[in-house]
């Protein structure tokens, strides 16, 4: 079952989703105040201030503390991505690169065989990110296998190019079954870290809204800049809690260069 962070990264435009939780967070923030200062008036006083501030002033540490851990926990995740797939697509271009040194007609069905499979890798990306299968890719991988074996060697350098490109073929191989069985298995951050970010969030609100501020505009402004901060945090949250879903995630780029430089009009 998809998380409802994998669908709102996946479906929801970047830029509208930010607004999107700025205008809920910041705005139900802003109506709980309203409430608050009308309810309970004596919250304009200052007598509480000094605990209100003590108060404010651990929770926003800790705040800060465990947002900056969850996101960089999360963007090291998306960078493991990107290096994941660097190497596969650039072991897929040493391959490309190396074909020379073949026979022509051997060079040629390598070639072929190549250009599909990285096309089939390709096209299997956004079904992988969803946690489905895509089988003609495991069957281009074997067509792969298939033809380096049948290439004969007519030279000791061919024969030592052979069995790199065998090897880069089995690290090619590791590194994108890797990466599905990363996308496949991939539910988010665990419902403890999201609990805590939004008690932590509603403990610094919270604090911010029973401030006694005296002029009401600038508290309220206050509130609405929290309310923003808090929702950007949240916002970060959603779109780097997948490493191959949403608009920060990775992306197939390194096989796409493969496919142009092995592109029939590339040569």
């Amino acid at each position: 079952m998809w998380p409802v962070s994998a669908w709102l990264a996946d479906n929801i435009p970047s830029w509208l989703l930010l607004l999107g939780l700025c205008a809920l967070v910041a705005g139900g923030a802003v109506l709980v105040q309203m409430f608050a200062r009308r309810r309970f008036p004596a919250l304009t006083d200052d007598a509480h201030n000094d605990v209100t501030r003590f108060a404010f002033t651990v929770i926003a540490f800790l705040y800060a503390f465990l947002s900056g851990f969850m996101i960089n926990a999360m963007w090291g995740q998306v960078s493991g991505a990107d290096g994941r797939v660097a190497t596969e697509g650039s072991t897929a271009m040493q391959q490309a690169t190396s074909l020379t040194v073949f026979d022509q007609p051997d060079g040629d069905r390598i070639r072929q065989s190549l250009l599909e499979y990285v096309r089939a890798a390709e096209a299997e990306w956004p079904l992988a990110a969803r946690g489905q299968t895509h089988p003609p890719t495991d069957e281009a991988l074997q067509r792969l296998y298939a033809t380096y074996r049948e290439v004969q060697p007519r030279s000791e350098t061919q024969q030592k190019f052979l069995v790199v490109s065998l090897n880069n073929l089995d690290r090619m191989s590791a590194e994108r079954t890797e990466r599905l069985t990363i996308a496949r298995t991939d539910t988010g951050p665990p419902w403890s870290l999201w609990a805590v970010n939004f008690v932590t969030s509603a403990m610094v609100l919270s604090c911010a809204i029973i401030y006694g501020g005296k002029k009401s505009a600038a508290h309220y402004t206050m509130v609405a800049f929290l309310g923003v901060l808090i929702a950007c945090v949240l916002f970060l949250m959603v779109v780097l809690s997948h490493p191959y879903i949403g608009e920060i995630a990775t992306s197939p780029e390194p096989l796409r260069e493969v496919v142009a430089f092995l592109s029939p009009s590339s040569s």
